[in-house]
């Protein structure tokens, strides 16, 4: 089969939908490439390198449409280029099949198999084609750039001969894809971050992330992520009161906000009001990723970069994977062909459309003069919420003192135990063993509950390199083996040779294991 990009025609759109890189994949698939003349001139890739890459390139839109069986691209079409399709050809792309109908009976009405990979379903299977997490990601990065090109401070937290410089503080509103992208971009950076999110099982993500998860307390049944693919639900209106209390709490303090809060299809909820903007200080910054679809905050412009009367910087661009091309384009090629994998199962170059299979069936809108929008929902479900972890319950100082003083009378009765049992049992061997016995069986002994004692209040994490270090340290028959290499019998003097060299890799090996085991609880 013939596969080719077509060069955006949106206005702005850096990205194209198959790079020099993700060609040569596409070719093991057994599949022709072609690109239109200046479709990754934006993104940094020119004509000349997917020449290198034996990619055909075609002059024109119209060239690369009639040359090939798949048409490949970011955007959702045009009117235009839709028309110039013929029965039988692939389109792949963004398509937003909820908000397109009129495009989607055009495509039904052409007799085009249209492939939206913003409907690719959210299984594990898919994550590898899953596009819309693949910009959110980038987008979710290039806010936090956004920001800290526009806040007038550092976002790390300095001491200088000239002064303390405290951290900025960040708020990321939203922890799905593009929101844990923003937190670990802005931890990075030293920012001071807090995270908040309607999902309470996100908690642990945001936490190892190095932020702050908000609580709210708020006592309401999550619907599960699995029933709505993947995505937070929209919440009661008493929790949404609740919620924007708690910003306005916030609002005073923090230095960044960057709201990420959206569902595709959905209009973006109101979640930073105009009183909130009013309440942060002059040089601010808010980043609103879902100014596309409204804003999540109330004074967002889309497209635009705006400044309030106090001073705070407001940024509603709706382009933020574009302004990433190169690196977007990538990532959106690899999932491309990652999806032309599954439509290629025996990789010779014959696409194979299997309506059965979960995610093509489910990222397919309009498939042989038939709208197959919207998809039944995927055999294997999306990833389920977690039940949110109990917080442990605050103990009180006398109810913590309890429980130490219990703590130790049950540890004193266990070793008072283990003592006795330990005399008596030495006490009966010493009957009717010599006394020669008796003091190596008492070391022995004595060895071993010390031992116990100090590995079994060890980390399980620390225990491999522990036993290493112990094995090196166990090493020391090196001794008795070198004292016995100057024996003149030949059976010896072979014994302690292969001690030597067995006890040398112990002692060796320990050390070396023990420092690349520690070197993985470092920071490089």
């Amino acid at each position: 089969m013939k596969i080719g990009a077509l060069k955006e025609s949106y206005e702005g759109e850096a990205r194209v939908a198959i790079t020099p890189s993700s060609a040569a994949h596409l070719q093991k698939l057994g599949h022709e490439v072609f690109v239109e003349s200046g479709a990754g001139a934006r993104a940094g890739f020119m004509d000349s390198d997917y020449e290198k890459a034996g990619v055909t390139v075609e002059k024109t839109a119209a060239d690369l449409i009639r040359a090939v069986d798949v048409v490949a691209k970011v955007r959702q079409p045009s009117d235009a280029e839709i028309g110039q399709m013929r029965e039988g050809q692939t389109l792949i792309s963004f398509f937003y099949p909820a908000q397109n109908a009129e495009l989607l009976e055009k495509a039904k009405e052409q007799g085009i198999t249209a492939i939206a990979m913003d409907m690719v379903p959210r299984i594990s299977r898919a994550q590898k084609m899953d596009a819309l997490s693949s910009m959110a990601n980038i987008a979710g990065y290039r806010s936090v750039i956004e920001a800290a090109n526009n806040f007038g401070r550092f976002f790390t937290g300095q001491v200088t001969a000239a002064g303390k410089v405290p951290p900025a503080k960040v708020l990321v509103v939203g922890a799905g894809v593009a929101g844990l992208a923003a937190i670990g971009t802005a931890t990075s950076l030293g920012a001071q971050v807090f995270a908040f999110d309607v999902r309470p099982e996100v908690a642990e993500q945001i936490e190892s992330m190095g932020a702050e998860f908000v609580f709210l307390d708020f006592e309401e049944q999550a619907q599960d992520g699995a029933a709505t693919g993947g995505y937070a639900a929209p919440s009661s209106p008493e929790f949404r009161e609740k919620q924007l209390e708690k910003f306005r709490e916030l609002a005073p303090d923090m230095d960044v906000v960057i709201t990420t809060a959206l569902i595709p299809g959905r209009d973006a909820p109101v979640l930073w009001t105009r009183d909130m903007v009013e309440a942060m200080k002059q040089g601010s910054v808010i980043v609103d990723l879902a100014a596309e679809k409204g804003g999540n905050c109330e004074l967002t412009v889309a497209d635009e970069r705006i400044v309030t009367e106090n001073g705070v910087t407001i940024i509603g661009y709706t382009d933020f994977a574009s302004r990433m091309g190169a690196q977007a384009s990538e990532l959106y090629g690899n999932n491309i062909r990652h999806f032309m994998g599954d439509l290629t199962p025996k990789k010779d170059g014959v696409i194979v459309h299997d309506m059965e299979d979960d995610v093509i069936r489910g990222a397919t809108v309009a498939h042989d003069h038939d709208v197959t929008f919207p998809p039944p929902p995927p055999k294997v479900a999306a990833i389920a919420a977690q039940k949110p972890k109990e917080k442990p319950k605050e103990l009180t100082p006398e109810e913590k003192r309890a429980q130490e003083v219990a703590a130790f009378k049950a540890e004193t009765r266990s070793q008072v135990a283990l003592l006795a049992g330990g005399g008596i049992l030495l006490l009966l061997v010493g009957l009717v063993a010599p006394a020669s016995f008796m003091s190596h069986f008492i070391v022995f002994v004595l060895a071993c509950f010390v031992g116990f004692k100090v590995i079994w209040n060890v980390a399980h994490s620390l225990h491999t390199p522990l036993m290493a270090v112990t094995n090196a340290i166990s090493s020391i028959i090196i001794l008795g083996a070198l004292m016995q290499i100057g024996s003149g019998s030949a059976w010896v003097l072979i014994l302690a040779a292969l001690a030597v060299l067995m006890a040398g890799v112990n002692i060796v090996g320990g050390f070396l294991v023990t420092r690349r085991m520690l070197a993985m609880f470092q920071k490089s």
